[in-house]
């Protein structure tokens, strides 16, 4: 999945989250490229999706939630840093 090219829709909540968080949309796309699955959430309230780890290229950690619908374009659901009191290298819950 390749969120590299901005080719990729953004929910309202990624939206407000993205300007709450101080997360650019070039970041966004900068972790997007070799971003890698690190939960799968096959039965997601809407339609299935699943967590992504990706860095930016200044090396900050971002986790992008993307939904997995019938539509030509992933839909974000959320992006945020992860918190390192949650998250070991941030790809693994503690």
């Amino acid at each position: 999945m390749e969120l590299g090219s901005g080719n990729y829709d953004l929910s309202r909540h990624a939206f407000i989250r993205i300007g709450e968080r101080d997360i650019s949309e070039m970041e966004i796309r900068q972790a997007g490229v070799g971003a890698t699955v690190i939960e799968d959430y096959p039965d997601d309230k809407y339609a299935p999706s699943c967590l992504l780890l990706g860095f930016t290229s200044l090396g900050r950690p971002l986790h992008i939630q993307v939904s997995l619908g019938d539509t030509p374009l992933v839909r974000i659901i959320t992006v945020y840093e992860p918190n390192p009191y949650e998250w070991i290298d941030h790809s693994v819950r503690r």
